[in-house]
């Protein structure tokens, strides 16, 4: 039974800690968060477990989606959309130029995914996964 959901953005390491102290996922969204300074997770989480994260990289007026992971028992239920409906909530109220992704052209469910919330195929990178073509895709949000 999920009962307290929140989507959390995190941006600190301390942050992290504080709020999921033993969680699985921590220690390479602690790592990430301490090596690279463009690094920014959304953490849906149901009284201090995480279900799902979207891990984007805020580069000035850009977002890059990085991953967005839903837990297996927690995936159909919307979870990812309502990170990235909150990415493009909050990336319009900061007036980010663009967001862009890249994913394998055979995972056809994030593809509708981006596609409902009106992101684009702006090219293809061969063999970008193991030998399969990445698609790069993006969603203007200035015009």
């Amino acid at each position: 039974m999920i009962s307290e959901l929140k989507i959390t953005d995190i941006n600190s390491q301390k942050i992290i800690e504080n709020l999921f102290p033993d969680n699985f996922i921590i220690t390479s969204i602690k790592t990430d968060l301490e090596n690279n300074p463009f690094t920014k997770y959304l953490i849906y989480s149901d009284y201090g477990k995480i279900l799902a994260y979207l891990n984007y990289n805020l580069i000035y007026d850009r977002i890059e989606i990085v991953n967005i992971n839903v837990m297996l028992e927690y995936r159909n239920k919307k979870i990812a959309s309502k990170l990235l409906e909150f990415l493009i909530l909050v990336s319009s109220e900061k007036q980010m130029k663009n967001i862009t992704l890249e994913v394998d052209k055979t995972n056809y469910i994030a593809i509708g995914l981006y596609k409902k919330y009106g992101f684009k195929e702006i090219a293809v990178r061969k063999g970008y996964y193991q030998g399969i073509d990445g698609i790069l895709m993006e969603k203007e949000m200035i015009e």
